[in-house]
């Protein structure tokens, strides 16, 4: 079996079972951050794929990673995957379980990077904007980039809005650069 059809059956078992529980808003959470601390600490990573290490230590690990405070039902998925020695493949199981809940919860992730700090007044409208058209909830992250040097870049799963004045300087020199190329 592969690694990804692996991940894909023990995150349905667990948003199966979360479920069940009503406990699955609460998982997603707890996955979400344990995803980004994983991605952001190479030591966890480290830790987690070290045969040496003993089961109870990782779950630990995991738990201080979550900051002290974890659901029964998490605490008992790591324990599941940590006894089926599964644990190098966790990252992709919570990967997976993060984009089953997603697609059943109809929750669109985007961003918005701007050159400046985008107001709260129009980060929510924004949002508005695609809550209405979607039909489902919106999460996306606000981004400072001055690279741009003006305007916005929205991005909203495969779609992508490129109104940024970086992004427009080059459309004219792209333009500019056809045009005396064909005088010639």
């Amino acid at each position: 079996m592969t690694v990804g059809s692996i991940a894909v059956r023990y995150a349905k078992a667990l948003l199966t079972f979360v479920d069940e529980t009503g406990k699955a808003e609460e998982v997603y959470r707890e996955a979400l951050k344990l995803k980004d601390t994983w991605m952001a600490v190479s030591a966890l990573q480290t830790a987690m794929n070290n045969p040496l290490l003993a089961p109870a230590k990782k779950s630990a690990l995991i738990e201080e990673a979550l900051g002290g405070k974890i659901t029964a039902e998490f605490r008992r998925f790591v324990r599941l995957v940590l006894h089926e020695r599964r644990e190098n493949m966790l990252l992709f199981m919570l990967t997976s379980y993060i984009g089953l809940y997603r697609k059943q919860k109809n929750i669109n992730v985007g961003s918005l990077i701007t050159a400046t700090p985008a107001s709260p007044a129009v980060i929510e409208r924004i949002r508005k904007m695609v809550t209405d058209q979607t039909k489902g909830t919106a999460e996306f992250t606000a981004k400072v980039d001055p690279n741009i040097w003006g305007g916005f870049i929205f991005q909203l799963g495969t779609y992508r809005l490129d109104a940024s004045l970086a992004h427009q300087i080059q459309l004219v020199r792209k333009q500019f650069v056809e045009k005396n190329r064909s005088i010639r």
